[in-house]
């Protein structure tokens, strides 16, 4: 526009770019998609790392110190670095594994079979509600009855073999699992089951579609804690005539004093522990994918 002769006149519109000759062709209307930066995201997997171990690294730490600044007796309490030192030579002359390996074999066969009955019995107590009334009472006897207390009746009565210490983890490991799969049958939101019995839903359709996905978080509650169950009561049974597995690695160190060889044994106990019960986790996750998960 032109202001100096007061005649408006039209500016010539500005010519496009000229693309250069051996130029891609640019599609139409295409936005490359945005990727965040990768510096930050390390940076925060970083920050979670360093607060999650927080905790850990602070107990090595002080265990680390007390003993050697005197706070505590390092004949009974040794250095961190001397428990690992006699973990890695448990780990070189083939002990730690011969004795973990026999610890986990009886430990996840009874931990699998108290599952396999648990589960499916919950499920029918929780649905059925004149089974529960018949055998709640029993179910409460056996529930305030220590394992251990037990101990030595199945070893009376099956030996001190390998069937008494599996039974003992299948007793141990059944009541956590049992009276949550109860509990999760009959803690299903009710508007579910009365939205899924307005659709016309068979019996075993609603079990199948409505009862069974809603369960899973409270019967894998139950399932973690057996998981823990099953290597605590393993190890005291293992410490009562056993010839292998962790429990027999730390009672025999304790007898023959070799304290940082029985720490070594109480450490690896606590990480199998960790380990499975992440193992639980996941699955969990993995069978309560549909849900939807909370916002903060």
């Amino acid at each position: 526009m032109s202001l100096a002769s007061g005649v408006t006149t039209e500016e010539p519109a500005a010519a496009p770019p000229i693309a250069p000759p051996n130029a891609p062709p640019i599609a139409p209307g295409r936005v490359r998609p945005h990727r965040p930066p990768v510096l930050p995201r390390i940076l925060r997997a970083a920050v979670t790392g360093a607060t999650k171990s927080a905790a850990i690294v602070a107990l090595l730490l002080s265990w680390e110190l007390a003993p050697r600044f005197g706070l505590v007796d390092r004949t009974f309490l040794p250095p961190f670095s001397e428990v690992a030192e006699a973990w890695w030579g448990l780990v070189a002359d083939g002990q730690l594994a011969d004795n973990a390996q026999a610890s986990l074999v009886r430990s996840f066969t009874g931990f699998g079979i108290a599952v396999a009955v648990s589960v499916p019995l919950g499920l029918l107590i929780g649905w059925y509600r004149p089974v529960a009334d018949l055998l709640n009472p029993l179910l409460q006897v056996f529930l305030n009855t220590a394992a251990l207390a037990l101990l030595p009746v199945f070893v009376l009565l099956l030996g001190i073999g390998e069937t008494s210490k599996i039974s003992i983890v299948v007793y141990a490991c059944a009541w956590p699992i049992l009276f949550n799969t109860i509990s999760a049958v009959r803690t299903v939101d009710p508007t579910l089951l009365r939205l899924a019995k307005s659709l016309d839903l068979s019996a075993p359709r609603l079990f199948q579609k409505v009862i069974l996905p809603a369960s899973v978080p409270t019967i894998f509650t139950g399932i973690r804690l057996a998981g823990a169950v099953s290597i605590v009561v393993l190890v005291a049974a293992e410490m009562v005539g056993a010839k292998a597995g962790l429990g027999y690695l730390i009672n025999a160190s304790q007898y023959n004093f070799a304290i940082p060889q029985m720490y070594a044994g109480i450490v690896t106990i606590s990480v199998i522990g960790v380990a499975f019960n992440q193992l639980l986790v996941a699955v969990e996750k993995r069978l309560s994918s549909w849900r939807v998960p909370a916002t903060s």
